[in-house]
């Protein structure tokens, strides 16, 4: 993934060069049509993902709870709480995304401060919701 890219995206925008090349060695670029189903609520969370392009809906219990756009990203509340799913994310649109795996997205977090506290806050924010 290239450096530039992840510079736009407002999550990684103050990361210095080191830490960009350290993302773009662990971040993957994804492209899903309409109707793909990127996360399953109940299941085990694998993967964190930040919206390149497009839009997906959020269902919690079968209600539509959101639609996501570009620069939000998700996956972050298994991952790091160490649960399943608490929602199912659906591709609205045709998607790009950046997707890390969780190993990989556990140890950006942890070696990036700035990025860990924005998940963090996004984190508290969708729990306080729930």
């Amino acid at each position: 993934m290239e450096r530039k890219l992840l510079r736009s995206i407002p999550l990684f925008a103050d990361l210095n060069r080191k830490d960009l090349k350290l993302l773009a060695r662990h971040a993957d670029e994804v492209h899903v049509e309409s109707g793909f189903e990127l996360t399953k609520e109940g299941r085990n969370a694998y993967e964190f993902f930040v919206i390149l392009e497009g839009t997906a809906t959020v269902h919690e219990d079968g209600d539509k709870v959101r639609t996501m756009g570009p620069n939000e990203f998700f996956g972050e509340i298994g991952l790091l709480g160490d649960h399943k799913r608490t929602a199912t994310v659906t591709a609205a649109t045709s998607m790009r995304l950046l997707v890390m795996f969780g190993p990989e997205f556990s140890g950006i977090a942890d070696q990036m401060p700035e990025v860990h506290d924005e998940v963090r806050r996004v984190l508290a924010e969708r729990l306080s919701r729930a």
